[in-house]
């Protein structure tokens, strides 16, 4: 028999942006009500954000054993253990996870179901035997790889995200197909762990980003051993005779063949609404199969909205967070609040990470907008020199009256650093008061203040400030 049950609220989908709401409305008073087919968590616990960084802090303590010399000490590294490697993954995967729980959100009073969700009908929701009837819907469903049109691919063993952190043994050469975020990210965690890998890219590595940012990320991969074929197509995939795969490859010298002992698919991800039946409820997608959306985050049917991967904007945990404050502001509260998509800051978490918020170089000359162009190098930030790692820049894109539009981060930390940029773009500031700021000595945020203060060197040291400098010390 199935029950039926009446909330406020109905999730579907327990990621990121469908708990901040689950949660949020729950101990805001209304009820809730939260569809799982999968996993408490989704894709960033348990094969996204946190397994990937958790590998990458293995590969980070492997490489600084190596290369301890540079700090006066004599250390050796034994052959890595994967085993434990994978241990300490799914270790701090484990830690994590109890904040996710389901026991935890019906502590909230939120009711989980673990089950597919389908909707039958504009405020009906039913699976797993029960039916929800809600006055407002989330949805919240995430992406998933996306597996590139490349012949043979579907038949060969290849793996994506939501597999490679599960490998029993270490690959001993790791093909990536793929070089944005994740693909670099993942190609020099396993180099930095002692496996031979082979990365490619149909266009440029990074492509999105920053150009002179990627080259840093690009001459690092490099020094770690990672080979990087850029501007070069897979045409094919086959099976090798020792049960690896093999890519055929297309490039500007002509075809190749590439094996290796496994295959990491990287090229992105996809959003679908796979059994959902978004129609019966009058929710309408376009021709990309994408939700049509408006600024409020609401569906054509105003009382179901979206969030996350699933309203097709940028894909990212803190994306997922901001979505989840616009829902809760519209359906508990009556308020219009609006989805920004300016100012939204982004990782590539290699090592030198790359960090960006707003606009590229690239992005406002297409716009036609004026800017000017302020640089400051890790190579002359004290603490970057303490700790030998100077690899890297901070850049500023600044409008003619000094509003700082953008900024681009490469280096150690870049990812922490990010977030004051994203603040002072937020609020619209210009170099002036970034450069008036007074932060601790040493940190790496300084490569920030440096850069915006670069921006009176021609007005303070030219020869009018010399001037009066000298008339005035006449009189002093």
């Amino acid at each position: 028999m199935t029950e039926t049950i009446d909330v406020d609220l109905c999730v579907i989908g327990a990621g990121a942006g469908g708990l901040s709401v689950a949660a949020g409305a729950s101990q805001m008073g209304a009820s809730v009500a939260l569809f799982e087919r999968g996993v408490m968590g989704g894709d960033c616990l348990n094969v996204g954000c946190v397994p990937s960084k958790a590998l990458l802090a293995a590969a980070h303590a492997a490489h600084t054993v190596r290369g301890a010399a540079r700090f006066g000490l004599d250390m050796s590294l034994s052959p890595v253990d994967w085993h434990r490697v994978r241990d300490h993954v799914r270790g701090v995967v484990a830690a994590i996870a109890p904040v996710d729980s389901v026991e935890r959100y019906e502590g909230f009073g939120v009711r989980v179901i673990r089950a597919h969700a389908r909707f039958t009908g504009p405020r009906e929701v039913e699976g797993g035997g029960v039916t929800v009837r809600a006055r407002f819907m989330v949805i919240a469903t995430g992406s998933t790889p996306f597996l590139p049109p490349v012949p043979g691919l579907a038949e060969v063993p290849y793996l994506t995200n939501e597999s490679i952190f599960e490998l029993d043994a270490r690959p001993e050469h790791l093909l990536v197909l793929g070089g944005g975020a994740i693909g670099c990210e993942l190609a020099q965690a396993h180099a930095r762990l002692g496996c031979r890998v082979t990365l490619v890219e149909a266009a440029g590595l990074l492509g999105a980003e920053d150009p002179d940012a990627a080259d840093a990320v690009r001459l690092s991969l490099a020094r770690d051993g990672v080979r990087v074929f850029e501007g070069v197509s897979a045409r094919a995939a086959a099976r090798t005779d020792d049960g690896g795969v093999a890519l055929t490859v297309d490039g500007p010298d002509g075809g190749a063949e590439i094996a290796g002992s496994h295959l990491l698919v990287a090229a992105g991800r996809r959003v679908a609404f796979d059994g959902m039946e978004l129609a019966r409820a009058g929710i309408d997608v376009d021709d990309r199969g994408r939700l049509v959306l408006d600024a409020r985050l609401r569906t054509s049917n105003r009382r179901v909205f979206a969030v996350g991967d699933a309203a097709g904007g940028p894909q990212f945990t803190h994306v997922a967070g901001a979505h989840a404050g616009v829902v809760i502001r519209n359906a508990l509260f009556r308020l219009p609040a609006k989805a920004g998509q300016g100012g939204v800051p982004r990782v590539t978490y290699t090592a030198p990470e790359l960090a960006q918020v707003g606009p590229t170089e690239a992005e406002l000359t297409a716009a036609g907008t004026r800017y000017g162009v302020l640089r400051w190098p890790y190579a002359e930030n004290d603490r970057a020199q303490a700790e030998r790692s100077v690899d890297g820049f901070a850049k500023l894109l600044v409008a003619p009256n000094g509003r700082i539009l953008s900024a681009t981060v490469v280096g150690e930390a870049a990812g922490e650093t990010i977030s004051v940029m994203a603040l002072a773009i937020a609020r619209r500031l210009k170099v002036s008061a970034l450069a008036g700021l007074v932060v601790p000595y040493p940190t790496r945020t300084e490569v920030l203040k440096r850069a915006a203060s670069s921006w009176y060197v021609p007005r303070l040291f030219g020869d009018r400030t010399r001037a009066v400098v000298r008339f005035l010390m006449r009189f002093a």
